[in-house]
């Protein structure tokens, strides 16, 4: 049997018509006009209540019928300040709003840049809906072009893990310094044994009247392995893209790990699915962002730009970049020493790239970073996409 993927999507002449496909949709088809709102004046436990109860990690903050914002859990999570009965206009984030009239690629980049799961519609100063993740994740599944796109192709690797017998603040901590929302949790032998995300810590992080997650007192130690959810929808390495959306959109899940046999190679998020439908957006150059930078380190983002810029260029020469995401994260080590983590993911044609460098100097650790990923190209020039290839024992 033929495998087809992304060299066919080149054959399309790359993603020029997966845009058009996806851009077809209009806002109003996938939006929903049923969406929770919060005023300024209710409460971090008025929040979190209403995050349980719908799934939404951001809602509208609505003040006199007027749009201001939106109200983030990753917001309260980072706040180690807040209380339940902290009001929630110390914490309102200015994420942007949509028009009507946006191009879903545009959604998907402005999702991908906030990284943010709900987005607010906005016409005048009123809501009129809210998109998210899911709905565009659903407009993915049902993409033509998109159907023979193998997991392996855009899933994130190598994968952050917790182990089953950390606690769920250290699970907490990890999601806060890298930013992400959920992790795989393997036990002593390595074996996927559950996965553990912000539905559980909102479900266990918050007591009545007491904050939980966040902090070290120990009546808020829970072992991860009491609150992952152990019936784990995997996905393998090999499956169609569009399998592992409807698995998404039918489970109501996030997170796919990816498999190749028993082995854990990946993991499958929306946020990677999202990343690849902004990849598709026209843009005259390479879209580039930096998240994580501590307000001290924001000094060497030029110095890294001009080091992304001239790797990028070299790697322009084999095949033309859309987009790379670099998160950092900062660990104060000993007295005054730094050591920084850089995972990057670079986008192209529809292929996803990835690589993680540490290092003590910001800017040699990004340069490390962005030549691995421009190896990763070079080393595929001949080869193209010899993983494709691979058949199972």
């Amino acid at each position: 049997m033929r495998k087809v993927g992304i060299k066919d999507l080149e054959d399309l002449k790359k993603l020029s018509m997966l845009k058009s496909q996806i851009d077809a949709v209009p806002v109003t088809d996938i939006m929903t006009a049923d969406f929770p709102t919060l005023s300024p004046d209710n409460t971090v436990s008025d929040a979190l209540t209403l995050m349980r109860k719908t799934g939404y990690q951001e809602i509208p903050i609505i003040d006199g019928g007027i749009y201001g914002g939106m109200i983030r859990y990753s917001v309260i999570l980072r706040k180690k300040s807040a209380s339940p009965d902290t009001k929630l206009r110390s914490l309102v984030s200015s994420l942007p709003a949509m028009d009507n009239e946006d191009e879903i690629t545009k959604i998907a980049e402005t999702m991908v840049t906030n990284n943010c799961r709900q987005l607010a519609v906005v016409t005048g100063k009123k809501v009129i809906g809210v998109v998210t993740r899911t709905a565009l994740i659903g407009i993915a599944a049902k993409t033509k072009s998109l159907q023979d796109v193998k997991v392996w192709e855009i899933m994130t690797t190598p994968v952050e893990y917790v182990k089953d017998t950390a606690m769920l603040s250290d699970a907490v901590d990890t999601m806060r310094r890298l930013d992400i929302r959920t992790m795989p949790v393997v036990n002593s032998a390595g074996r996927l044994v559950g996965v553990v995300g912000m539905n559980e810590i909102i479900e266990n992080g918050w007591k009545a009247g007491e904050r939980g997650v966040g902090t070290n007192d120990a009546k808020t130690q829970i072992p991860v392995q009491s609150v992952a959810v152990t019936a784990v929808v995997t996905v393998d390495w090999e499956d169609d893209m569009h399998v592992a959306a409807d698995l998404m959109a039918e489970k109501h899940i996030s997170t796919l790990p990816v498999l190749d046999k028993d082995e854990m190679v990946g993991i499958l998020t929306e946020y990677d699915i999202i990343e690849m439908i902004s990849a598709c957006r026209e843009r005259d150059q390479l879209y580039v962002q930096i998240s994580g930078l501590e307000e001290e380190d924001k000094i060497y983002a030029e110095a890294m730009y001009e080091d992304i810029g001239n790797e990028m260029s070299k790697v322009s020469k084999i095949h033309k970049p859309e987009s790379l995401t670099i998160h950092v994260t900062r660990y104060n080590e000993s007295g005054d020493k730094k050591k920084y983590s850089l995972i990057g993911k670079l986008f192209i044609s529809g292929r996803t790239y990835n690589s993680k460098a540490v290092g003590w100097d910001l800017i040699q650790t990004n340069k490390d970073l962005v030549q691995a990923l421009g190896s990763q190209v070079k080393d595929e020039k001949d080869s193209h996409v010899s993983r494709r290839k691979k058949t199972k024992s």
